[in-house]
Order: C-alpha cells, then sequence, then structure tokens
C-alpha cells in the first residue's frame, strides 16, 4: 500500500527533512519525491509505502498535518487508492 503526501507552503530550512523524519519515524519508506521552488513557494509531492507503517493511516497523515501545521504548510496525505481513483474518471 502506498500514499501521496502533498506539501505546499512558504519556503523555509528543513521541510523535507521534518516530512521524511515523521515517515520515517512511522516506518513509513519514501520512495518518490519531487519539489520545487517557485519563488518563495514550495511545492513538494511524495510517494509513501505504508505496507509496514508502525502506526495507523489516520495517525501517520494527523502527524503530517499538524507538523505542517506547526510549519506554516498544508500537508495533505492521501491513500493511493483514492488517488488513481480520483485520477481514473
Amino acid at each position: 500500500m502506498r500514499a501521496v503526501v502533498a506539501v505546499i507552503g512558504k519556503d523555509t530550512v528543513g521541510i523535507l527533512a521534518k516530512v521524511s523524519s515523521i515517515c520515517a519515524e512511522c516506518n513509513a519508506n519514501v520512495m518518490d519525491v519531487t519539489q520545487t521552488i517557485m519563488q518563495d513557494l514550495f511545492a513538494m509531492t511524495m510517494l509513501i509505502d505504508i505496507s509496514s507503517c508502525s502506526v495507523d493511516y489516520n495517525v501517520l497523515a494527523d502527524k503530517l498535518k499538524a507538523a505542517g501545521s506547526d510549519m506554516g504548510l498544508q500537508i495533505h496525505v492521501m491513500h493511493e487508492d483514492i488517488f488513481n481513483s480520483m485520477h481514473n474518471i
């Protein structure tokens, strides 16, 4: 099972480190990352493997969302099945 993590907000030092650290703490493996910075806007999409995750999917999503809130970012986590369903219309 995989999930898509989308991060957007003002660029600051340590965004990738913070998000990937939370994933590592929960045993969610980061499989792919793409990011861009447009002037001072940071945008990142991660594909993570949650099949060996040590916490429930909702707990991981809440941890990432809370970290985003603390950093002034919006972080959305979407299960791969939902992501694929939304884009297969």
